[in-house]
């Protein structure tokens, strides 16, 4: 599971807070401060494509679910409430094409996957 941009915040606040207390040794300020900046410039990153990221894959499923319609809020929840939404059906999609041996319809849901996965790399990825 891949923690959201929020809670990845709180969690850094939570991280400075206590480490702008005297007493926390060098070492361990120097740690936590290096994770904090490492943390906060990925946490800009997902950030800044997240609701284009969420538009071209809430498209995309409506394309192959055979759904009309366009994202009109750009609000992030918003937009997150609808690929969940979308992503629910796709599981449903892909349990009747099982069912029905549609080789085909199970091909193009796995390349959707696979397309979504490689628009949610970061620069850190590894592959």
């Amino acid at each position: 599971m891949t923690p959201e941009v929020p809670a990845v915040l709180a969690e850094l606040a939570g991280l400075v807070a206590r480490n702008a207390m005297p007493g926390v040794p060098e070492p361990e300020r120097a740690s936590d401060l290096g994770l904090t900046a490492m943390l906060l410039g990925l946490a800009a990153e997902v950030w800044d494509g997240a609701a284009a990221r969420l538009v071209e894959e809430n498209r995309a499923l409506r394309t192959l679910l055979g759904e009309t319609g366009a994202d009109e809020d750009l609000h992030l929840s918003k937009l997150k409430a609808e690929n969940d939404r979308l992503r629910t059906r796709l599981i449903e999609a892909q349990i009747a094409a099982e069912e029905a041996g549609d080789q085909a319809r199970q091909d193009a849901i796995w390349a959707e996957l696979r397309a979504s996965t490689e628009r949610r790399k970061i620069s850190v990825s590894l592959v």
